[in-house]
């Protein structure tokens, strides 16, 4: 899987993006980008499972055929196979048939693909909240922390925000900082499109919980890659 690359200039640009939303805002900004969210190992289990109880439905749909093939694969001389030799070729073949679609998805590109929607959102959403709890929540003497996560893999980002942002703001004010910075994430260009989600947010932000001189820096301004 080919990784996006974020240059030490994209880097320097979301630093700055930070410090000027956070000088118009208390709140803090915390902002994490990973190639993926799970391994989705279950997944390929699931498909080999599937193949290999496929298999036994068409045998189970078309016995004469499968006892067809079973003579042929045995020299075609035997017209009636006895039956303990006929599982066991079956035993074979779904083994056969589980390994070549476990290893098959091995390639992880094609596990996330064949990985539902659905499922790869509630993953990215699990793992940012994750990340959330063990690097922002609480951490703010305010509990003003929201973090901006990115993951490339599956092309989803998610916004988790403290207990006194996500009083105030409703979810869907996030909608334009995520579409934006999607966006730019499918075209190679995450870097942008963090800046712009940054800004976007920081304006959000300063309009619920503007800057006061008492707030203190307490979270790192950078970006964080996993």
């Amino acid at each position: 899987m080919t990784r996006i690359r974020i240059s030490k200039a994209d880097h320097d640009r979301i630093t700055q993006a930070i410090h000027a939303a956070e000088r118009t805002s208390d709140a803090e900004i915390v902002i994490v980008v990973a190639p993926r969210s799970d391994a989705y190992h279950d997944v390929g289990l699931h498909y080999a499972i599937a193949a290999m109880l496929c298999l036994l439905a068409l045998v189970a749909a078309f016995p004469l055929r499968f006892s067809d093939c079973a003579t042929a694969l045995l020299g075609g001389w035997d017209h009636s196979l006895p039956v303990a030799v006929q599982l066991a070729l079956l035993l074979a073949a779904q083994i056969i048939m589980f390994l070549a679609v476990r290893y098959a998805l091995a390639w992880m590109p094609l596990r996330i693909a064949l990985t539902p929607g659905a499922t790869r959102t509630r993953r990215v959403r699990r793992q940012a909240v994750t990340i959330f709890r063990a690097c922002a929540e609480g951490r703010t003497r305010g509990r003003t922390a929201i973090l901006i996560y990115l993951s490339l893999a599956e092309h989803r980002a998610e916004i988790v925000a403290d207990e006194s942002i996500s009083r105030l703001v409703a979810p869907e004010r996030w909608g334009d900082a995520m579409a934006a910075l999607l966006d730019h994430a499918r075209r190679g260009d995450p870097g942008t499109g963090m800046v712009e989600a940054i800004g976007r947010i920081g304006e959000i932000l300063a309009e619920y919980l503007p800057h006061s001189d008492s707030n203190p820096n307490e979270l790192p301004d950078r970006l964080i890659e996993l």
